[in-house]
């Protein structure tokens, strides 16, 4: 029996799924859909076979070799891939909430459409993988790689891509709602008409980026490196630009509403209008295009908010005293006659 057979048929045992065993030891390719796994599969040699459908609940495959694996629409429930090797696997339909891939290798792997809600990819290698249309709420890119990586479509609620190198990645339409892409690398990458509200840019490196038709309201982009990236069409309301290098960058058309412009040197940039520029707040820091001026705001922002409203006032006439009651009758006199 080859190390191969042995290995799947321990991990078949930790089921009781005799079936799987005897097929795995007869050396066949194929893994019935709908089986389970679970227990220990610690450095499994499974590259190239075919688990598409199965039920990976709790398991650990660290260190696991799953290459061009096909794992469309299995599960991997609260599993374990640490360090494991899935390059050019498909994950497609598949869903692996709560799943941990740290430091594994998913270099050009499929995972369209699959669910990845809280999943961990911290120093993942990603590079070119298509995670289209993937749902990954709350998942964990940090220190990963995702150098031409494919997000389009993606839900990316409140994801962490921490220090991550997204250069010259796809997030065409992303949402990504409070995203952190704190010191992230997005050289060269495309967030066209991406939602991005309340997402956190400090310190990122996104030279020559593309954010047209993006939602950056309320977002954070201090200190960051925006060097002749595209914010045509932008909502950059109430965002927080402070710091950031925004040299060549083209601003044609887009919204700066309440934007802080503190310490921003906009001197070189393209397509701002002193329109734009009187709707922004800057600083004695702030340098605008030639012939331009910003408005300087020392910090403190203004908000209005209207009265709310009060109820209408009406003049009632007075009305009339009513009449005194009239006085009660004297009580009549007695006189008492005393006869001597």
């Amino acid at each position: 029996m080859s190390r191969t057979a042995r290995l799947l048929a321990a991990t078949a045992a930790l089921l009781a799924i005799v079936p799987i065993a005897g097929r795995a030891q007869a050396g066949e390719k194929e893994i019935r859909r709908q089986d389970s796994f679970g227990g220990s599969c610690v450095k499994c040699e499974l590259s190239g076979r075919n688990l598409s459908g199965a039920r990976i609940i709790g398991a650990n495959f660290s260190g696991a070799s799953m290459m061009g694996a096909n794992l469309r629409d299995a599960k991997f429930l609260a599993s374990v891939f640490v360090g494991a090797d899935l390059t050019k696997a498909d994950l497609s339909d598949s869903a692996m909430t709560g799943a941990n891939f740290t430091s594994a290798n998913l270099t050009s792997a499929r995972m369209r459409s699959t669910e990845a809600n809280g999943v961990v990819f911290g120093s993942a290698n990603l590079t070119k993988a298509d995670l289209s249309d993937v749902e990954a709420t709350g998942a964990n890119f940090r220190k990963a790689i995702l150098v031409g990586a494919i997000l389009k479509s993606a839900t990316l609620r409140g994801v962490v891509f921490d220090s991550a190198d997204l250069s010259r990645a796809n997030l065409t339409d992303i949402e990504a709602t409070g995203a952190n892409f704190v010191r992230a690398r997005l050289t060269g990458a495309i967030l066209r008409s991406a939602e991005l509200t309340a997402a956190n840019f400090s310190r990122a490196e996104a030279q020559g980026a593309i954010f047209q038709d993006a939602d950056l309201s309320n977002s954070s982009l201090s200190y960051g490196s925006f060097s002749h990236a595209s914010f045509r069409s932008t909502d950059l309301t109430n965002a927080n630009l402070t710091g950031a290098t925004f040299d060549g960058a083209d601003f044609k058309d887009a919204d700066l509403s309440r934007t802080t412009l503190h310490g921003v040197d906009l001197s070189n940039a393209r397509g701002l209008t002193q329109d734009q520029l009187d709707d922004a707040c800057g600083d004695s820091r702030t340098r605008a295009p030639h012939g331009l001026a910003v408005r300087m705001c020392n910090g403190v922002r203004m908000i209005m908010r209207p009265d709310p409203p009060r109820p209408a006032m009406r003049m009632v006439p007075a009305m009339p005293a009513a009449p005194a009651p009239p006085a009660p009758p004297a009580a009549p006199r007695y006189f008492t006659i005393v006869a001597r």
